[in-house]
């Protein structure tokens, strides 16, 4: 069963630093691109960052410069540091499966759950 997991989530201030990681299972980890979305309410869904099966990665110009994406394939698990963070990264963050293993904008499938990020005072 193919399975993602995120987990990191909370609530942090203002120019704070949090990190996301999603363990998947239930398929060939190394072979796969994954990336991290969010979306926020009233806010379309946004690809975040990709990572290759080459670790080769993008970002989204919004989080470009504060956002590091990585994966460890020991683990099965993909993250998402995240620094200098914004009230306007607060959001819902999914991690995803790709279909290949190069990074293909919004073609990703098996979602995880989600986990909360709130970037407040």
């Amino acid at each position: 069963q193919l399975q993602l997991v995120e987990s990191g989530g909370g609530l942090v201030q203002p120019g704070g630093s949090l990190r996301l990681s999603c363990a998947a299972s239930g398929f060939t980890f190394d072979y796969y691109a994954l990336a991290w979305f969010r979306q926020a309410p009233g806010k379309e869904r946004e690809e975040v960052s990709c990572i290759s099966a080459t670790s080769s990665t993008n970002y989204a110009d919004s989080v470009k410069g504060r956002f590091t994406i990585s994966r460890d394939n020991a683990k099965n698990t993909v993250y998402l540091q995240m620094t200098s963070l914004k009230p306007e990264d607060t959001a819902v963050y999914y991690c995803a499966k790709g279909y290949v293993s190069f990074c293909q904008p919004n073609k990703y499938h098996q979602w995880g759950q989600g986990t909360q990020v709130t970037v407040s005072t």
